[in-house]
């Protein structure tokens, strides 16, 4: 077909990167993210009010809470295979269904 309907690789394939380039998280994004980690940092201290010991508390507990955390930590992820070995947290996949580590290992 002929014009401006004609098949092409570009028109049948779609968008290729879903995911920005870029390292920057917009605020909101940033919001969400800090409001996640309080979320999840008041779900622990209820935990450990409630008087319930685990070994999954007590790794829990050592973690960094939120308003601890530098802003590297917060927004992005140890990864061996990246330039710096840090990629921005918005690459992970399901980042917001996930654990993801609050401390990198050390000497990163």
């Amino acid at each position: 077909m002929f014009g401006a309907f004609r098949a092409s690789s570009i028109s049948q394939g779609g968008l290729l990167w879903k995911a920005r380039m870029k390292m920057n998280l917009s605020p909101t994004q940033k919001a969400n993210i800090r409001k996640r980690l309080k979320a999840a940092d008041d779900v622990v201290m209820k935990i450990q009010e409630s008087g319930v010991q685990c070994n999954a508390l007590t790794k829990l507990q050592a973690e960094p809470t939120e308003a601890q955390m530098p802003p590297k930590d917060k927004y992005t992820v140890f990864t061996r295979n990246f330039k710096g070995y840090r990629k921005s947290v918005h690459k992970v996949p399901h980042f917001t269904k996930v654990p993801v580590p609050r401390t990198a290992p050390a000497g990163f």
